[in-house]
């Protein structure tokens, strides 16, 4: 996990480069996603901003990570069911383990991964411009539970 703190200030370095305004709630939600072990969805870091915010609307939150993404700051994972979720730590590919049961998402280190695109590129040809690694099982807590 990247340090909370320099990631925040990266993402608050790029909003001020691109000239956006540095609100309150723009910067409560990039506080939640540069820390963002758990991969929250936008539901998520809306109920979280709740309790200091409370006018605050899921529009504001969902138009504030859609901006952090498009600069760059946050990786989306979209499931087949149609949800999202948001990794504003590791704003780049890498793998994630995701519980089936309890949607538990979290980033395995894999030292093979690392030279798994270059990999790729020589054995298709393919120039890989981006790419995601996820693995789904049942997580230990929802395993005990069976």
């Amino acid at each position: 996990m990247a340090d909370q703190s320099e990631r925040f200030d990266a993402i608050v370095a790029k909003l001020r480069a691109n000239e956006f305004k540095l609100t309150p709630q723009r910067l409560a939600v990039a506080r939640i996603l540069a820390g963002s072990a758990g991969h929250p969805s936008v539901d998520q870091i809306y109920t979280r901003l709740l309790k200091d915010f409370p006018t605050i609307s899921l529009a504001t939150v969902y138009r504030n990570v859609m901006l952090i993404k498009s600069l760059g700051e946050v990786l989306e994972l979209g499931f087949a069911d149609g949800s999202n979720r948001y990794d504003g730590n590791k704003p780049y590919p890498h793998p994630h383990v995701i519980c089936v049961q309890c949607k538990q998402v979290i980033d395995p280190d894999l030292s093979t991964f690392k030279n798994m695109a270059a990999e790729v590129e020589k054995e298709t040809g393919y120039r890989i411009l981006t790419h995601r690694l996820d693995f789904f099982g049942i997580c230990r807590e929802c395993a005990q539970k069976q």
